[in-house]
C-alpha cells in the first residue's frame, strides 16, 4: 500500500485516575514522563508511528482542557488536534476522526492507537503493524491486535480466536470468536490455559471505508451526527459544530458499538513487549528493581525491611521506609499516596472520594 495512504489516529483524551497522584486533571499520565526516559508517554507513541505514518497524516483526539499541551508537545499542527468537549468514549473519537480523514482521502487506511502504552520492541512492532495495514488495505477486514497473554490478568479484555488460519503468509492472523470484558480470576485463568484467547490490545487497523461502513451498520446514529459535519471539519465552524454535536451523542466504545457485532472482525497475535501502563502495578512489572524487589525513583529514599514496593518521590525528599510489603508509596506536589499494590484498583474510587470531599486542588 501506498505510504501517502496510511493514516493514525492518536486516542489521547483519558484521565489516567489510576495512576493519582501522578496524573491530574491538568496533566493526564499520556503527558507525563513517567518512565524517567526524557520524554512523555504520547511524544513516544508519536515518535513510534513516524516510521510507519507520514507526519501530516497523523491526528490526535483529547480534550479540550488538553489540546494545547498536545500542540506544545508534540510540534503537531493544531488543526490535527481533535478537542472534544464532553467525554463520550471511543466510537464518537474514532467517527469524529472518519469524517475529517474523509474529506482529505477517502482511500485511508487508519491505525487507531491509545496514546499512553509501551512498546519494548518497535521493530517487530512496525512489522506486525504493517502487515495488518496491508492486510485491511486488501480486504473489508477490522483488525485488532491481539496480546499473547503472560498470566490470567483480570482488568483486560479478552479476544477468542477461531481455530482457521486466513492467509498462508499471516499465519498469527485469525477471524475473532468471541470478546469477554475483563473476566473473573477463574475465567482469566481457563482462557490461559486453552490457548486459544488474547488480550485486546486497543488498538486497531481498518480501511475508511470498511470502518464507516461498519459506523452505518451498527453505529448510525452516531455516524449521522458527524456526517452533517462534511464541509464544516476544517473551518471556523468545527467549534461550535462538534460542541453541539458532542452534546447530544451517545455514549458508546468502538468495542461495545461496533467490533462485538460485526462479523468481519480479525485479531492478529502479537508479542512486542506490550503494557497498557494501565495502573502503578503495570509500571512496577517494567521498571528496574533492586535486590529486595523495590523499583524505586528518588535521589534520597531509603529502604529497611522493605520488599516489592514501588515508590515514586520527588527527587529531593529524603524518604525512609520501614517494613512495607508490595506497597505503592507515591508523592507529587500537594498529594501523598500509600496503597497496597493489591488494591490498586480502588485508586480510582479513592480520587472520586476526594473530589467530593476535599475538592479539585488534590486532583
Amino acid at each position: 500500500m501506498m505510504k501517502k495512504n496510511r493514516y493514525l489516529l492518536i486516542m489521547a483524551g483519558g484521565v489516567g485516575s489510576r495512576f493519582w497522584p501522578m496524573s491530574r486533571k491538568d496533566t493526564p499520565k499520556q503527558f507525563l514522563d513517567i518512565l524517567g526516559t526524557g520524554e512523555t508517554l504520547i511524544q513516544m507513541t508519536y515518535r513510534r508511528f513516524l516510521k510507519i505514518v507520514p507526519q501530516e497524516n497523523i491526528y490526535v483526539v483529547t480534550s479540550e482542557d488538553s489540546s494545547d499541551i498536545v500542540v506544545s508537545q508534540l510540534g503537531i499542527d493544531s488543526g490535527h488536534v481533535l478537542a472534544e468537549p464532553l467525554r463520550r468514549n471511543t466510537a464518537p473519537c474514532i467517527a469524529y476522526a472518519n469524517h475529517v480523514i474523509m474529506a482529505k482521502n477517502p482511500e485511508a487506511t487508519i491505525m487507531v492507537a491509545p496514546s499512553d502504552h509501551i512498546i519494548l520492541n518497535e521493530e517487530e512492532f512496525t512489522r506486525n503493524v504493517l502487515d495488518a495495514m496491508s492486510a485491511a488495505t486488501r480486504n473489508n477486514w477490522l483488525i485488532t491486535l491481539g496480546i499473547e497473554p503472560s498470566r490470567p490478568d483480570t482488568g483486560y479484555g479478552y479476544i477468542q480466536l477461531m481455530d482457521k488460519e486466513i492467509l498462508p503468509e499471516l499465519p498469527k492472523l485469525r477471524k475473532v470468536k468471541t470478546f469477554t470484558e475483563k473476566p473473573n480470576l477463574e475465567l482469566a485463568q481457563s482462557f490461559l490455559a486453552s490457548g486459544d484467547f488474547r488480550w485486546n490490545s486497543g488498538i486497531f487497523i481498518w480501511s475508511l471505508k470498511s470502518i464507516n461502513e461498519a459506523f452505518e451498520k451498527f453505529l448510525p446514529e452516531v455516524n449521522d451526527l458527524f456526517r452533517e459535519g462534511n464541509g464544516i471539519y476544517g473551518t471556523a465552524q468545527e467549534t461550535e459544530f462538534i460542541q453541539n454535536t458532542y452534546s447530544v451523542c451517545r455514549n458508546i466504545s468502538i468495542d461495545y458499538g461496533i467490533m462485538e457485532k460485526a462479523d468481519n472482525v480479525y485479531v492478529m497475535s502479537v508479542e512486542f513487549g506490550w503494557s497498557d501502563l494501565g495502573t502503578w502495578g503495570s509500571l512496577y512489572d517494567i521498571r528496574k528493581k533492586d535486590a529486595a524487589q523495590n523499583a524505586i525513583v528518588g535521589n534520597h529514599v531509603m529502604a529497611y525491611d522493605t520488599k516489592g514496593c514501588i515508590v515514586n518521590m520527588p527527587k529531593d525528599k529524603l524518604v525512609v521506609l520501614q517494613g512495607l510489603t508490595d506497597y505503592i508509596v507515591v508523592e507529587e506536589d500537594n498529594a501523598l499516596l500509600v496503597c497496597r499494590r493489591e488494591d490498586e484498583q480502588q485508586i480510582r474510587q479513592f480520587v472520586n472520594d476526594i473530589k467530593v470531599e476535599k475538592g479539585e486542588r488534590f486532583v
